[in-house]
């Protein structure tokens, strides 16, 4: 069996969340579904029902895991719900989210976007202490937290597990009374606020705002914590403030997870691709007959790089978008099978042709390899090959899922030019990081640039040497002990 998209990097989470609307499940169902692209493993949604909270969650995809039914039987006006992806070799169904845990202090549920790097420590402190674990996610250790607070207001005991945790999180919980969103002090993953009527709404992004037909109302800052109930909302900041206002905004929201339709980081991200694309036709130009974007998330960029250069923009890739997360391969040794699944050629278009392939990123770079020789196999003349961020360097301890730097393929050659003779293309050019940086609205300090720096804004924790987080997946953090 192959995994779809293997060679691409796979997004954290995404998160729903509404309160006062008799229909909140219903909402919630929806909110997931505009937020399908950020997991396709497992997905989950509890609801309110007058104080009673209630959960269905399962592995797969939105439209599979919930029906009608189903949705019926979550009664309520308040939910939350999350998608994920999962890690490789864990129980996807027992880490599937939103977690929701009775405890002393009433129920309670939690869904996570994010990797915390503090994780291994904070859990094994708590296991020391008495403290009983039925997940491996990260986001369990917050309720334990909360569980051990002295104090029994919700606010006091959310706060004193929010100071403790370090990393990149953007929260949903939801008890008996409240809806309550948080997000990490240096704003890694985004996280909105929207109106529907009288019902407040919480995502990952706007575009679930736009389906449910809710007014995208502002993002919830940095370190803020938004306290909802049926009569008022509240926000309070999660530290005292201070004269650090560093900010380490995830730029690959912006490069690839996000959708072009959501506005992430103050921008609508279609126009900051079509920014990206732009400017890497100033820094890589090349004479060619066609500008051609790898689907889907090439588009924007390609369209950008076809306008600064006059080079036109033709569809050579066509992509199927009715592959599932994954299918059966009949034949062990066709290596390409999953890419020519997945996307086809327009043989036709592109035979003697020179073309210009834009795609938004290279990570382990098995797919692009493939792909290229597909298109030589096609006819075309030239493949130069056009990349709308820096080369990936460095893992990611925050939520993706390049969480070991011997996969990155720049990391293994060193070179441009090695990496790319691998490839087999004509040319090749990444957009520089100074370029990439002029094309965003924040200056350079609001973003998190360690993929391609390694300059890490939180530095993870170590076991006997290594990342704790090495064997870490993108989706919330797994916890993983270190082998004696």
């Amino acid at each position: 069996m192959i995994r779809e998209n293997d060679d691409r990097p796979k997004e954290h989470c995404g998160l729903f969340g509404i309160m006062r609307n008799a229909h909140a499940s219903w909402l919630a169902y929806l909110g997931l579904y505009a937020l399908q692209h950020r997991g396709q493993e497992a997905c989950g949604i509890v609801a309110n029902h007058k104080g009673i909270l209630s959960l269905h969650k399962d592995t797969g995809l939105v439209n599979d895991v919930f029906n009608e039914q189903v949705l019926r039987r979550l009664k309520g006006d308040s939910a939350i719900g999350h998608v994920r992806y999962s890690t490789t070799g864990s129980s996807v169904l027992k880490n599937a989210q939103p977690l929701l845990i009775d405890y002393a202090k009433g129920s309670i549920c939690i869904a996570h976007n994010g990797n915390l790097v503090n994780s291994l420590s904070l859990r094994r402190d708590l296991e020391r202490s008495g403290s009983i674990f039925q997940t491996t996610t990260d986001s369990e250790i917050i309720i334990h937290l909360m569980a051990r607070a002295r104090s029994r207001n919700l606010r006091e005991s959310l706060t004193y597990a929010l100071r403790r945790i370090k990393g990149a999180y953007s929260l949903l919980l939801m008890d008996s009374r409240y809806l309550i969103g948080a997000r990490d002090p240096l704003g890694f993953r985004p996280l909105s606020l929207g109106k529907l009527k009288n019902a407040w709404c919480l995502a990952s992004e706007t575009c679930a705002f736009d389906l449910i037909g809710a007014k995208f109302v502002r993002e919830i800052e940095p370190g803020e914590v938004i306290f909802i109930a049926r009569d008022r909302i509240a926000s309070f900041p999660m530290k005292r403030k201070t004269a650090d206002t560093r900010r380490a905004h995830c730029i690959f929201e912006h490069v690839y997870f996000a959708r072009p339709d959501s506005v992430v980081f103050g921008e609508t991200v279609h126009s900051v691709r079509r920014r990206l694309g732009e400017q890497l036709a100033r820094e890589y130009p090349v004479r060619a007959d066609f500008v051609i974007p790898v689907p889907d998330s090439g588009f924007s960029a390609a369209l950008g790089y076809s306008e600064e250069s006059g080079i036109p923009l033709e569809m050579g890739i066509i992509r199927n978008h009715y592959v599932g997360r994954t299918f059966i391969q009949p034949v062990q040794n066709i290596r390409d099978l999953g890419v020519r699944v997945k996307f086809n050629l327009l043989k036709g278009v592109l035979k003697g042709k020179r073309i210009i392939v834009v795609d938004d990123s290279i990570v382990r770079g098995t797919t692009s390899k493939i792909r290229v020789r597909n298109l030589r196999k096609a006819g075309v003349k030239e493949v130069h090959l056009r990349i709308s961020c820096p080369a990936h360097r460095f893992p990611c301890f925050y939520g993706i899922d390049f969480h070991r730097s011997t996969e990155l393929i720049a990391n293994k050659y060193a070179s441009l030019e090695k990496i790319k003779k691998y490839l087999e293309v004509d040319s090749l050019g990444y957009l520089s990081l100074e370029g990439m940086l002029g094309c965003l609205k924040l200056t350079e300090h609001n973003y998190c640039t360690a993929c391609w720096t390694g300059d890490y804004p939180i530095i993870a924790e170590k076991k006997h040497g290594k990342f704790s987080l090495e064997t870490h997946c993108c989706g919330q953090g797994e916890v993983t002990r270190c082998p004696k």
